[in-house]
Order: C-alpha cells, then structure tokens, then sequence
C-alpha cells in the first residue's frame, strides 16, 4: 500500500482528490493540511511514501515546504501539483527534491500511475502534457520516421525529455540539474538519436506514443 499525504489549500480540491484514489487498490490518502505548517508536522508524524503537494498557497509555497523537508532530511517522493503551466516553479521544484510537476487536470489513471513511479524512485514531469494533447498525439497516426522499437533510455535521458515536453531550453534544463549546456546538449542528441527522430518536437511525440511521457 502507498500512503499519501495530500495538501491543497482548497478543502473541495482536496476531497475531490481524495475520493478519486480512494477508488485504487493499492493508493490510501493518510492524512490531509490546507497549509505548509501543517503538512510539515504530518510528514514527520505520518511519515507518507508520497507527498501530493499543491505550489501556490497563502502563507507559503509548496517549494517553501519542500526546501524545509530536504533541509531537515524529511523528505519523502513529492509530486507538485498546480493549476498553471509554471517553468519558474517547475524548476525551483527540482532544485528542492521534487520528483514530479503534475497539472490538476490531469486522469485519475494518470495520478496513480504517477504517484506510483515516483514511489519507487522515478520521476514525472507532465506541465503541457495535458490529456487533451495525449489522447490527440494517441488518436492519431504518426507522421514521422522513427524507430518501430527504439532504444531504451537511461533515468537521466527520460527525465531530460519530460523537461523538453514541459518547454524548457537546454539552458534551463542545465540549471535544473546542475550540468553544463554542453552536457545537456549531448544528451539530448543521444534522445533524439535512440528515438529514432530528428527533433526535439518528434522526440516528445514519439515520447508520448511510446507511452514514456
């Protein structure tokens, strides 16, 4: 069983997210706080496996909380949840221990799955990725050359295109991770070249129809 402290400063949010993975076997919500200062004194009396953590709340952020739980070495899986595609939160986020950046439309088989990977140590990055995009990406034929079965990709190489999906330059990617542009450059040719495409467009296509995104 995966237990999950959720927080969200709105209680109907919370409910409503609450109610849906209740629907799982195998996901159980252990607690709930509408405010950072609550949810610190959870995470250490709980001790969840997942954090559900909403970014934009009054009196502090997510990433303040997340920063806090990292300093203090209580930090557990942590997936963002927001209603806004945030480049600036996403990467602030990284930097601070989180293994996912989710937005709240996102399917209650998508937030499971997720909640699971991270579980286990993965990440998931879907900002833009909303359901719409995937189920028209799914819908439709590809259109362009690749690989029938590419190659796997390494951790690092598919957290580095969850970030391209999200919109973000080498640049910024290099500074989410501490690495050189020139690093992040290589990496995703190496992408682009065991997926079989040419761009980084047909990357996070071939991405989403493969279902690694």
């Amino acid at each position: 069983m995966i237990n999950v402290l959720l927080v969200d400063d709105q209680m109907l949010v919370r409910s409503g997210i609450a109610g849906l993975l209740a629907l799982t076997p195998d996901i159980r919500v252990v607690g709930e706080a509408g405010n950072i200062t609550e949810a610190a004194r959870l995470v250490e009396s709980l001790k969840p496996d997942v954090l559900l953590l909403d970014v934009r709340m009054p009196g502090g952020t997510g990433i303040d909380l997340l920063s806090d739980l990292q300093s203090r070495d209580q930090l557990p899986a942590t997936i963002l949840l927001t209603t806004f595609d945030d480049d600036e939160a996403l990467l602030k986020g990284i930097r601070a221990g989180a293994r996912g950046f989710l937005l709240k439309d996102i399917s209650l088989e998508r937030l499971a799955e997720d909640i699971r990977r991270v579980a286990v140590g993965q990440s998931v990055i879907r900002p833009v990725i909303t359901e719409r995009i995937i189920e028209g990406v799914q819908s439709q034929p590809s259109n362009f050359d690749s690989l029938t079965m590419p190659d796997a990709l390494t951790a690092r190489e598919t957290e580095i295109l969850q970030m391209m999906a999200s919109g973000l330059s080498n640049r910024e990617i290099a500074d989410a991770f501490g690495k050189s542009e020139g690093t992040v450059k290589n990496q995703v040719s190496s992408i682009l070249s065991k997926l079989g495409v040419r761009d980084r467009v047909r990357a996070v296509l071939r991405g989403i129809e493969i279902g690694i995104l």
